[in-house]
């Protein structure tokens, strides 16, 4: 794995950790498009990884069928997990600072962001 690599996925995982912290999105939302436009994986790599990297939460039998299709990049997946930690502590340290009406305002900007990127993005 090349150190652009590295520093791409660890800003996905803090990026979706903070968001995650931030307005309670982070997982599928945001790492699958980002793993898709960023870092060039199909829509099962990335979301194979994007569910092994919320394993211990919420998605152990999903994360196995993908496993045992071979969709999983463990490397992405562990670094990511790692991260994501660390951007939801802080994400949610802002997130409780700010005022409800505004983190729903960001998290609705951030669904569209996300929505517009996925309809119109080849």
């Amino acid at each position: 794995m090349s150190l652009s690599i590295i520093l791409l996925l660890i800003l996905i995982g803090l990026l979706s950790g903070f968001l995650s912290g931030l307005v309670g999105v982070g997982g599928g939302i945001i790492m699958v498009p980002l793993l898709i436009m960023v870092l060039g994986l199909t829509q099962f790599q990335a979301q194979g990884t994007a569910i092994f990297t919320m394993l211990p939460p919420i998605g152990i039998l999903a994360a196995m069928n993908y496993y045992k299709a071979g969709h999983v990049k463990w490397e992405y997946a562990i670094l990511i997990a790692a991260t994501f930690v660390v951007g939801g502590y802080l994400g949610s340290k802002l997130s409780l600072s700010l005022s409800p009406s505004l983190v729903r305002r960001i998290f609705g900007i951030v669904m569209l962001i996300t929505a517009f990127k996925l309809l119109f993005t080849k």
